[in-house]
């Protein structure tokens, strides 16, 4: 049975994700559309095989869609949920550096549509974080270790995905100590390790392409479009 593709707003269209959110999408046209990406500065061509570009000054003129994917800035993420909420229509958002105002802005905006926002939109991370809080809470008076691993031009330590890992162990009562190493064009690799009185447990996630965060968050886009509203994480959406 034909099903009618998710219509996807690119926000944050000219970024390195974003390019990417394109690519993938015009790859997969029985599942996706985009129509419209939105650019900060007004775009060279209106038209850009077949996507229509858009300022984000003209943002409240984009047409119909289904789901915002947004990979911007923090002084862009502002604009994008208040449309979302006008328009009731979910926000997936992987905008990093927003501000306390901004988390509480999207706490409340979450009553009213269904929300995404994650540092890491790896589908294996999701599951990684799982395992983790399972295996903190199974674990108790474990000593727990976060080691990550990125490329040499990151600059934030520790990780969000880390930080994130370490919520999930944290939030089963763990203590998390956390290291990182900044190498060559290492993608990302997270190793969670669980040491005990003889014995230890490692969860380890390697990231060999940048292209599994975008599948992730198109994965994540089909999957909230017609949801209830609320905050939900990557992983309430693996299936």
């Amino acid at each position: 049975m034909a099903t009618t593709p998710t219509r996807l707003l690119i926000h944050g269209a000219s970024g390195r994700m974003g390019q990417a959110l394109l690519r993938l999408a015009a790859g997969q046209p029985e599942q996706f559309q985009a129509v419209a990406a939105v650019t900060r500065r007004s775009p060279a061509q209106r038209v850009v095989e077949g996507v229509p570009h858009f300022a984000a000054s003209e943002l409240a003129g984009v047409p119909a869609f289904d789901v915002a994917i947004d990979f911007s800035l923090p002084e862009g993420f502002d604009p994008i949920l208040a449309l979302c909420v006008e328009r009731g229509v979910p926000l997936v958002s992987g905008t990093t550096g927003i501000s306390p105002a901004q988390q509480q802005a999207l706490e409340q905006a979450a009553a009213r549509i269904p929300l995404v926002w994650a540092t890491n939109f790896s589908l294996g991370v999701a599951v990684l974080a799982e395992l983790v809080e399972r295996a903190a809470g199974a674990l108790a008076g474990w000593d727990v270790d976060i080691v990550e691993s990125h490329h040499i031009h990151k600059k934030d330590a520790p990780s969000g995905t880390a930080l994130t890992l370490g919520q999930a162990a944290g939030s089963a009562g763990a203590d998390v100590h956390y290291a990182s190493l900044r190498a060559g064009d290492i993608v990302g690799e997270h190793t969670v390790q669980f040491a005990g009185i003889g014995e230890r447990i490692e969860l380890t996630h390697r990231a060999t392409h940048r292209d599994i965060f975008v599948r992730g968050a198109l994965h994540v886009a089909q999957r909230l479009a017609g949801r209830a509203p609320g905050l939900y994480r990557v992983r309430d959406l693996l299936d």
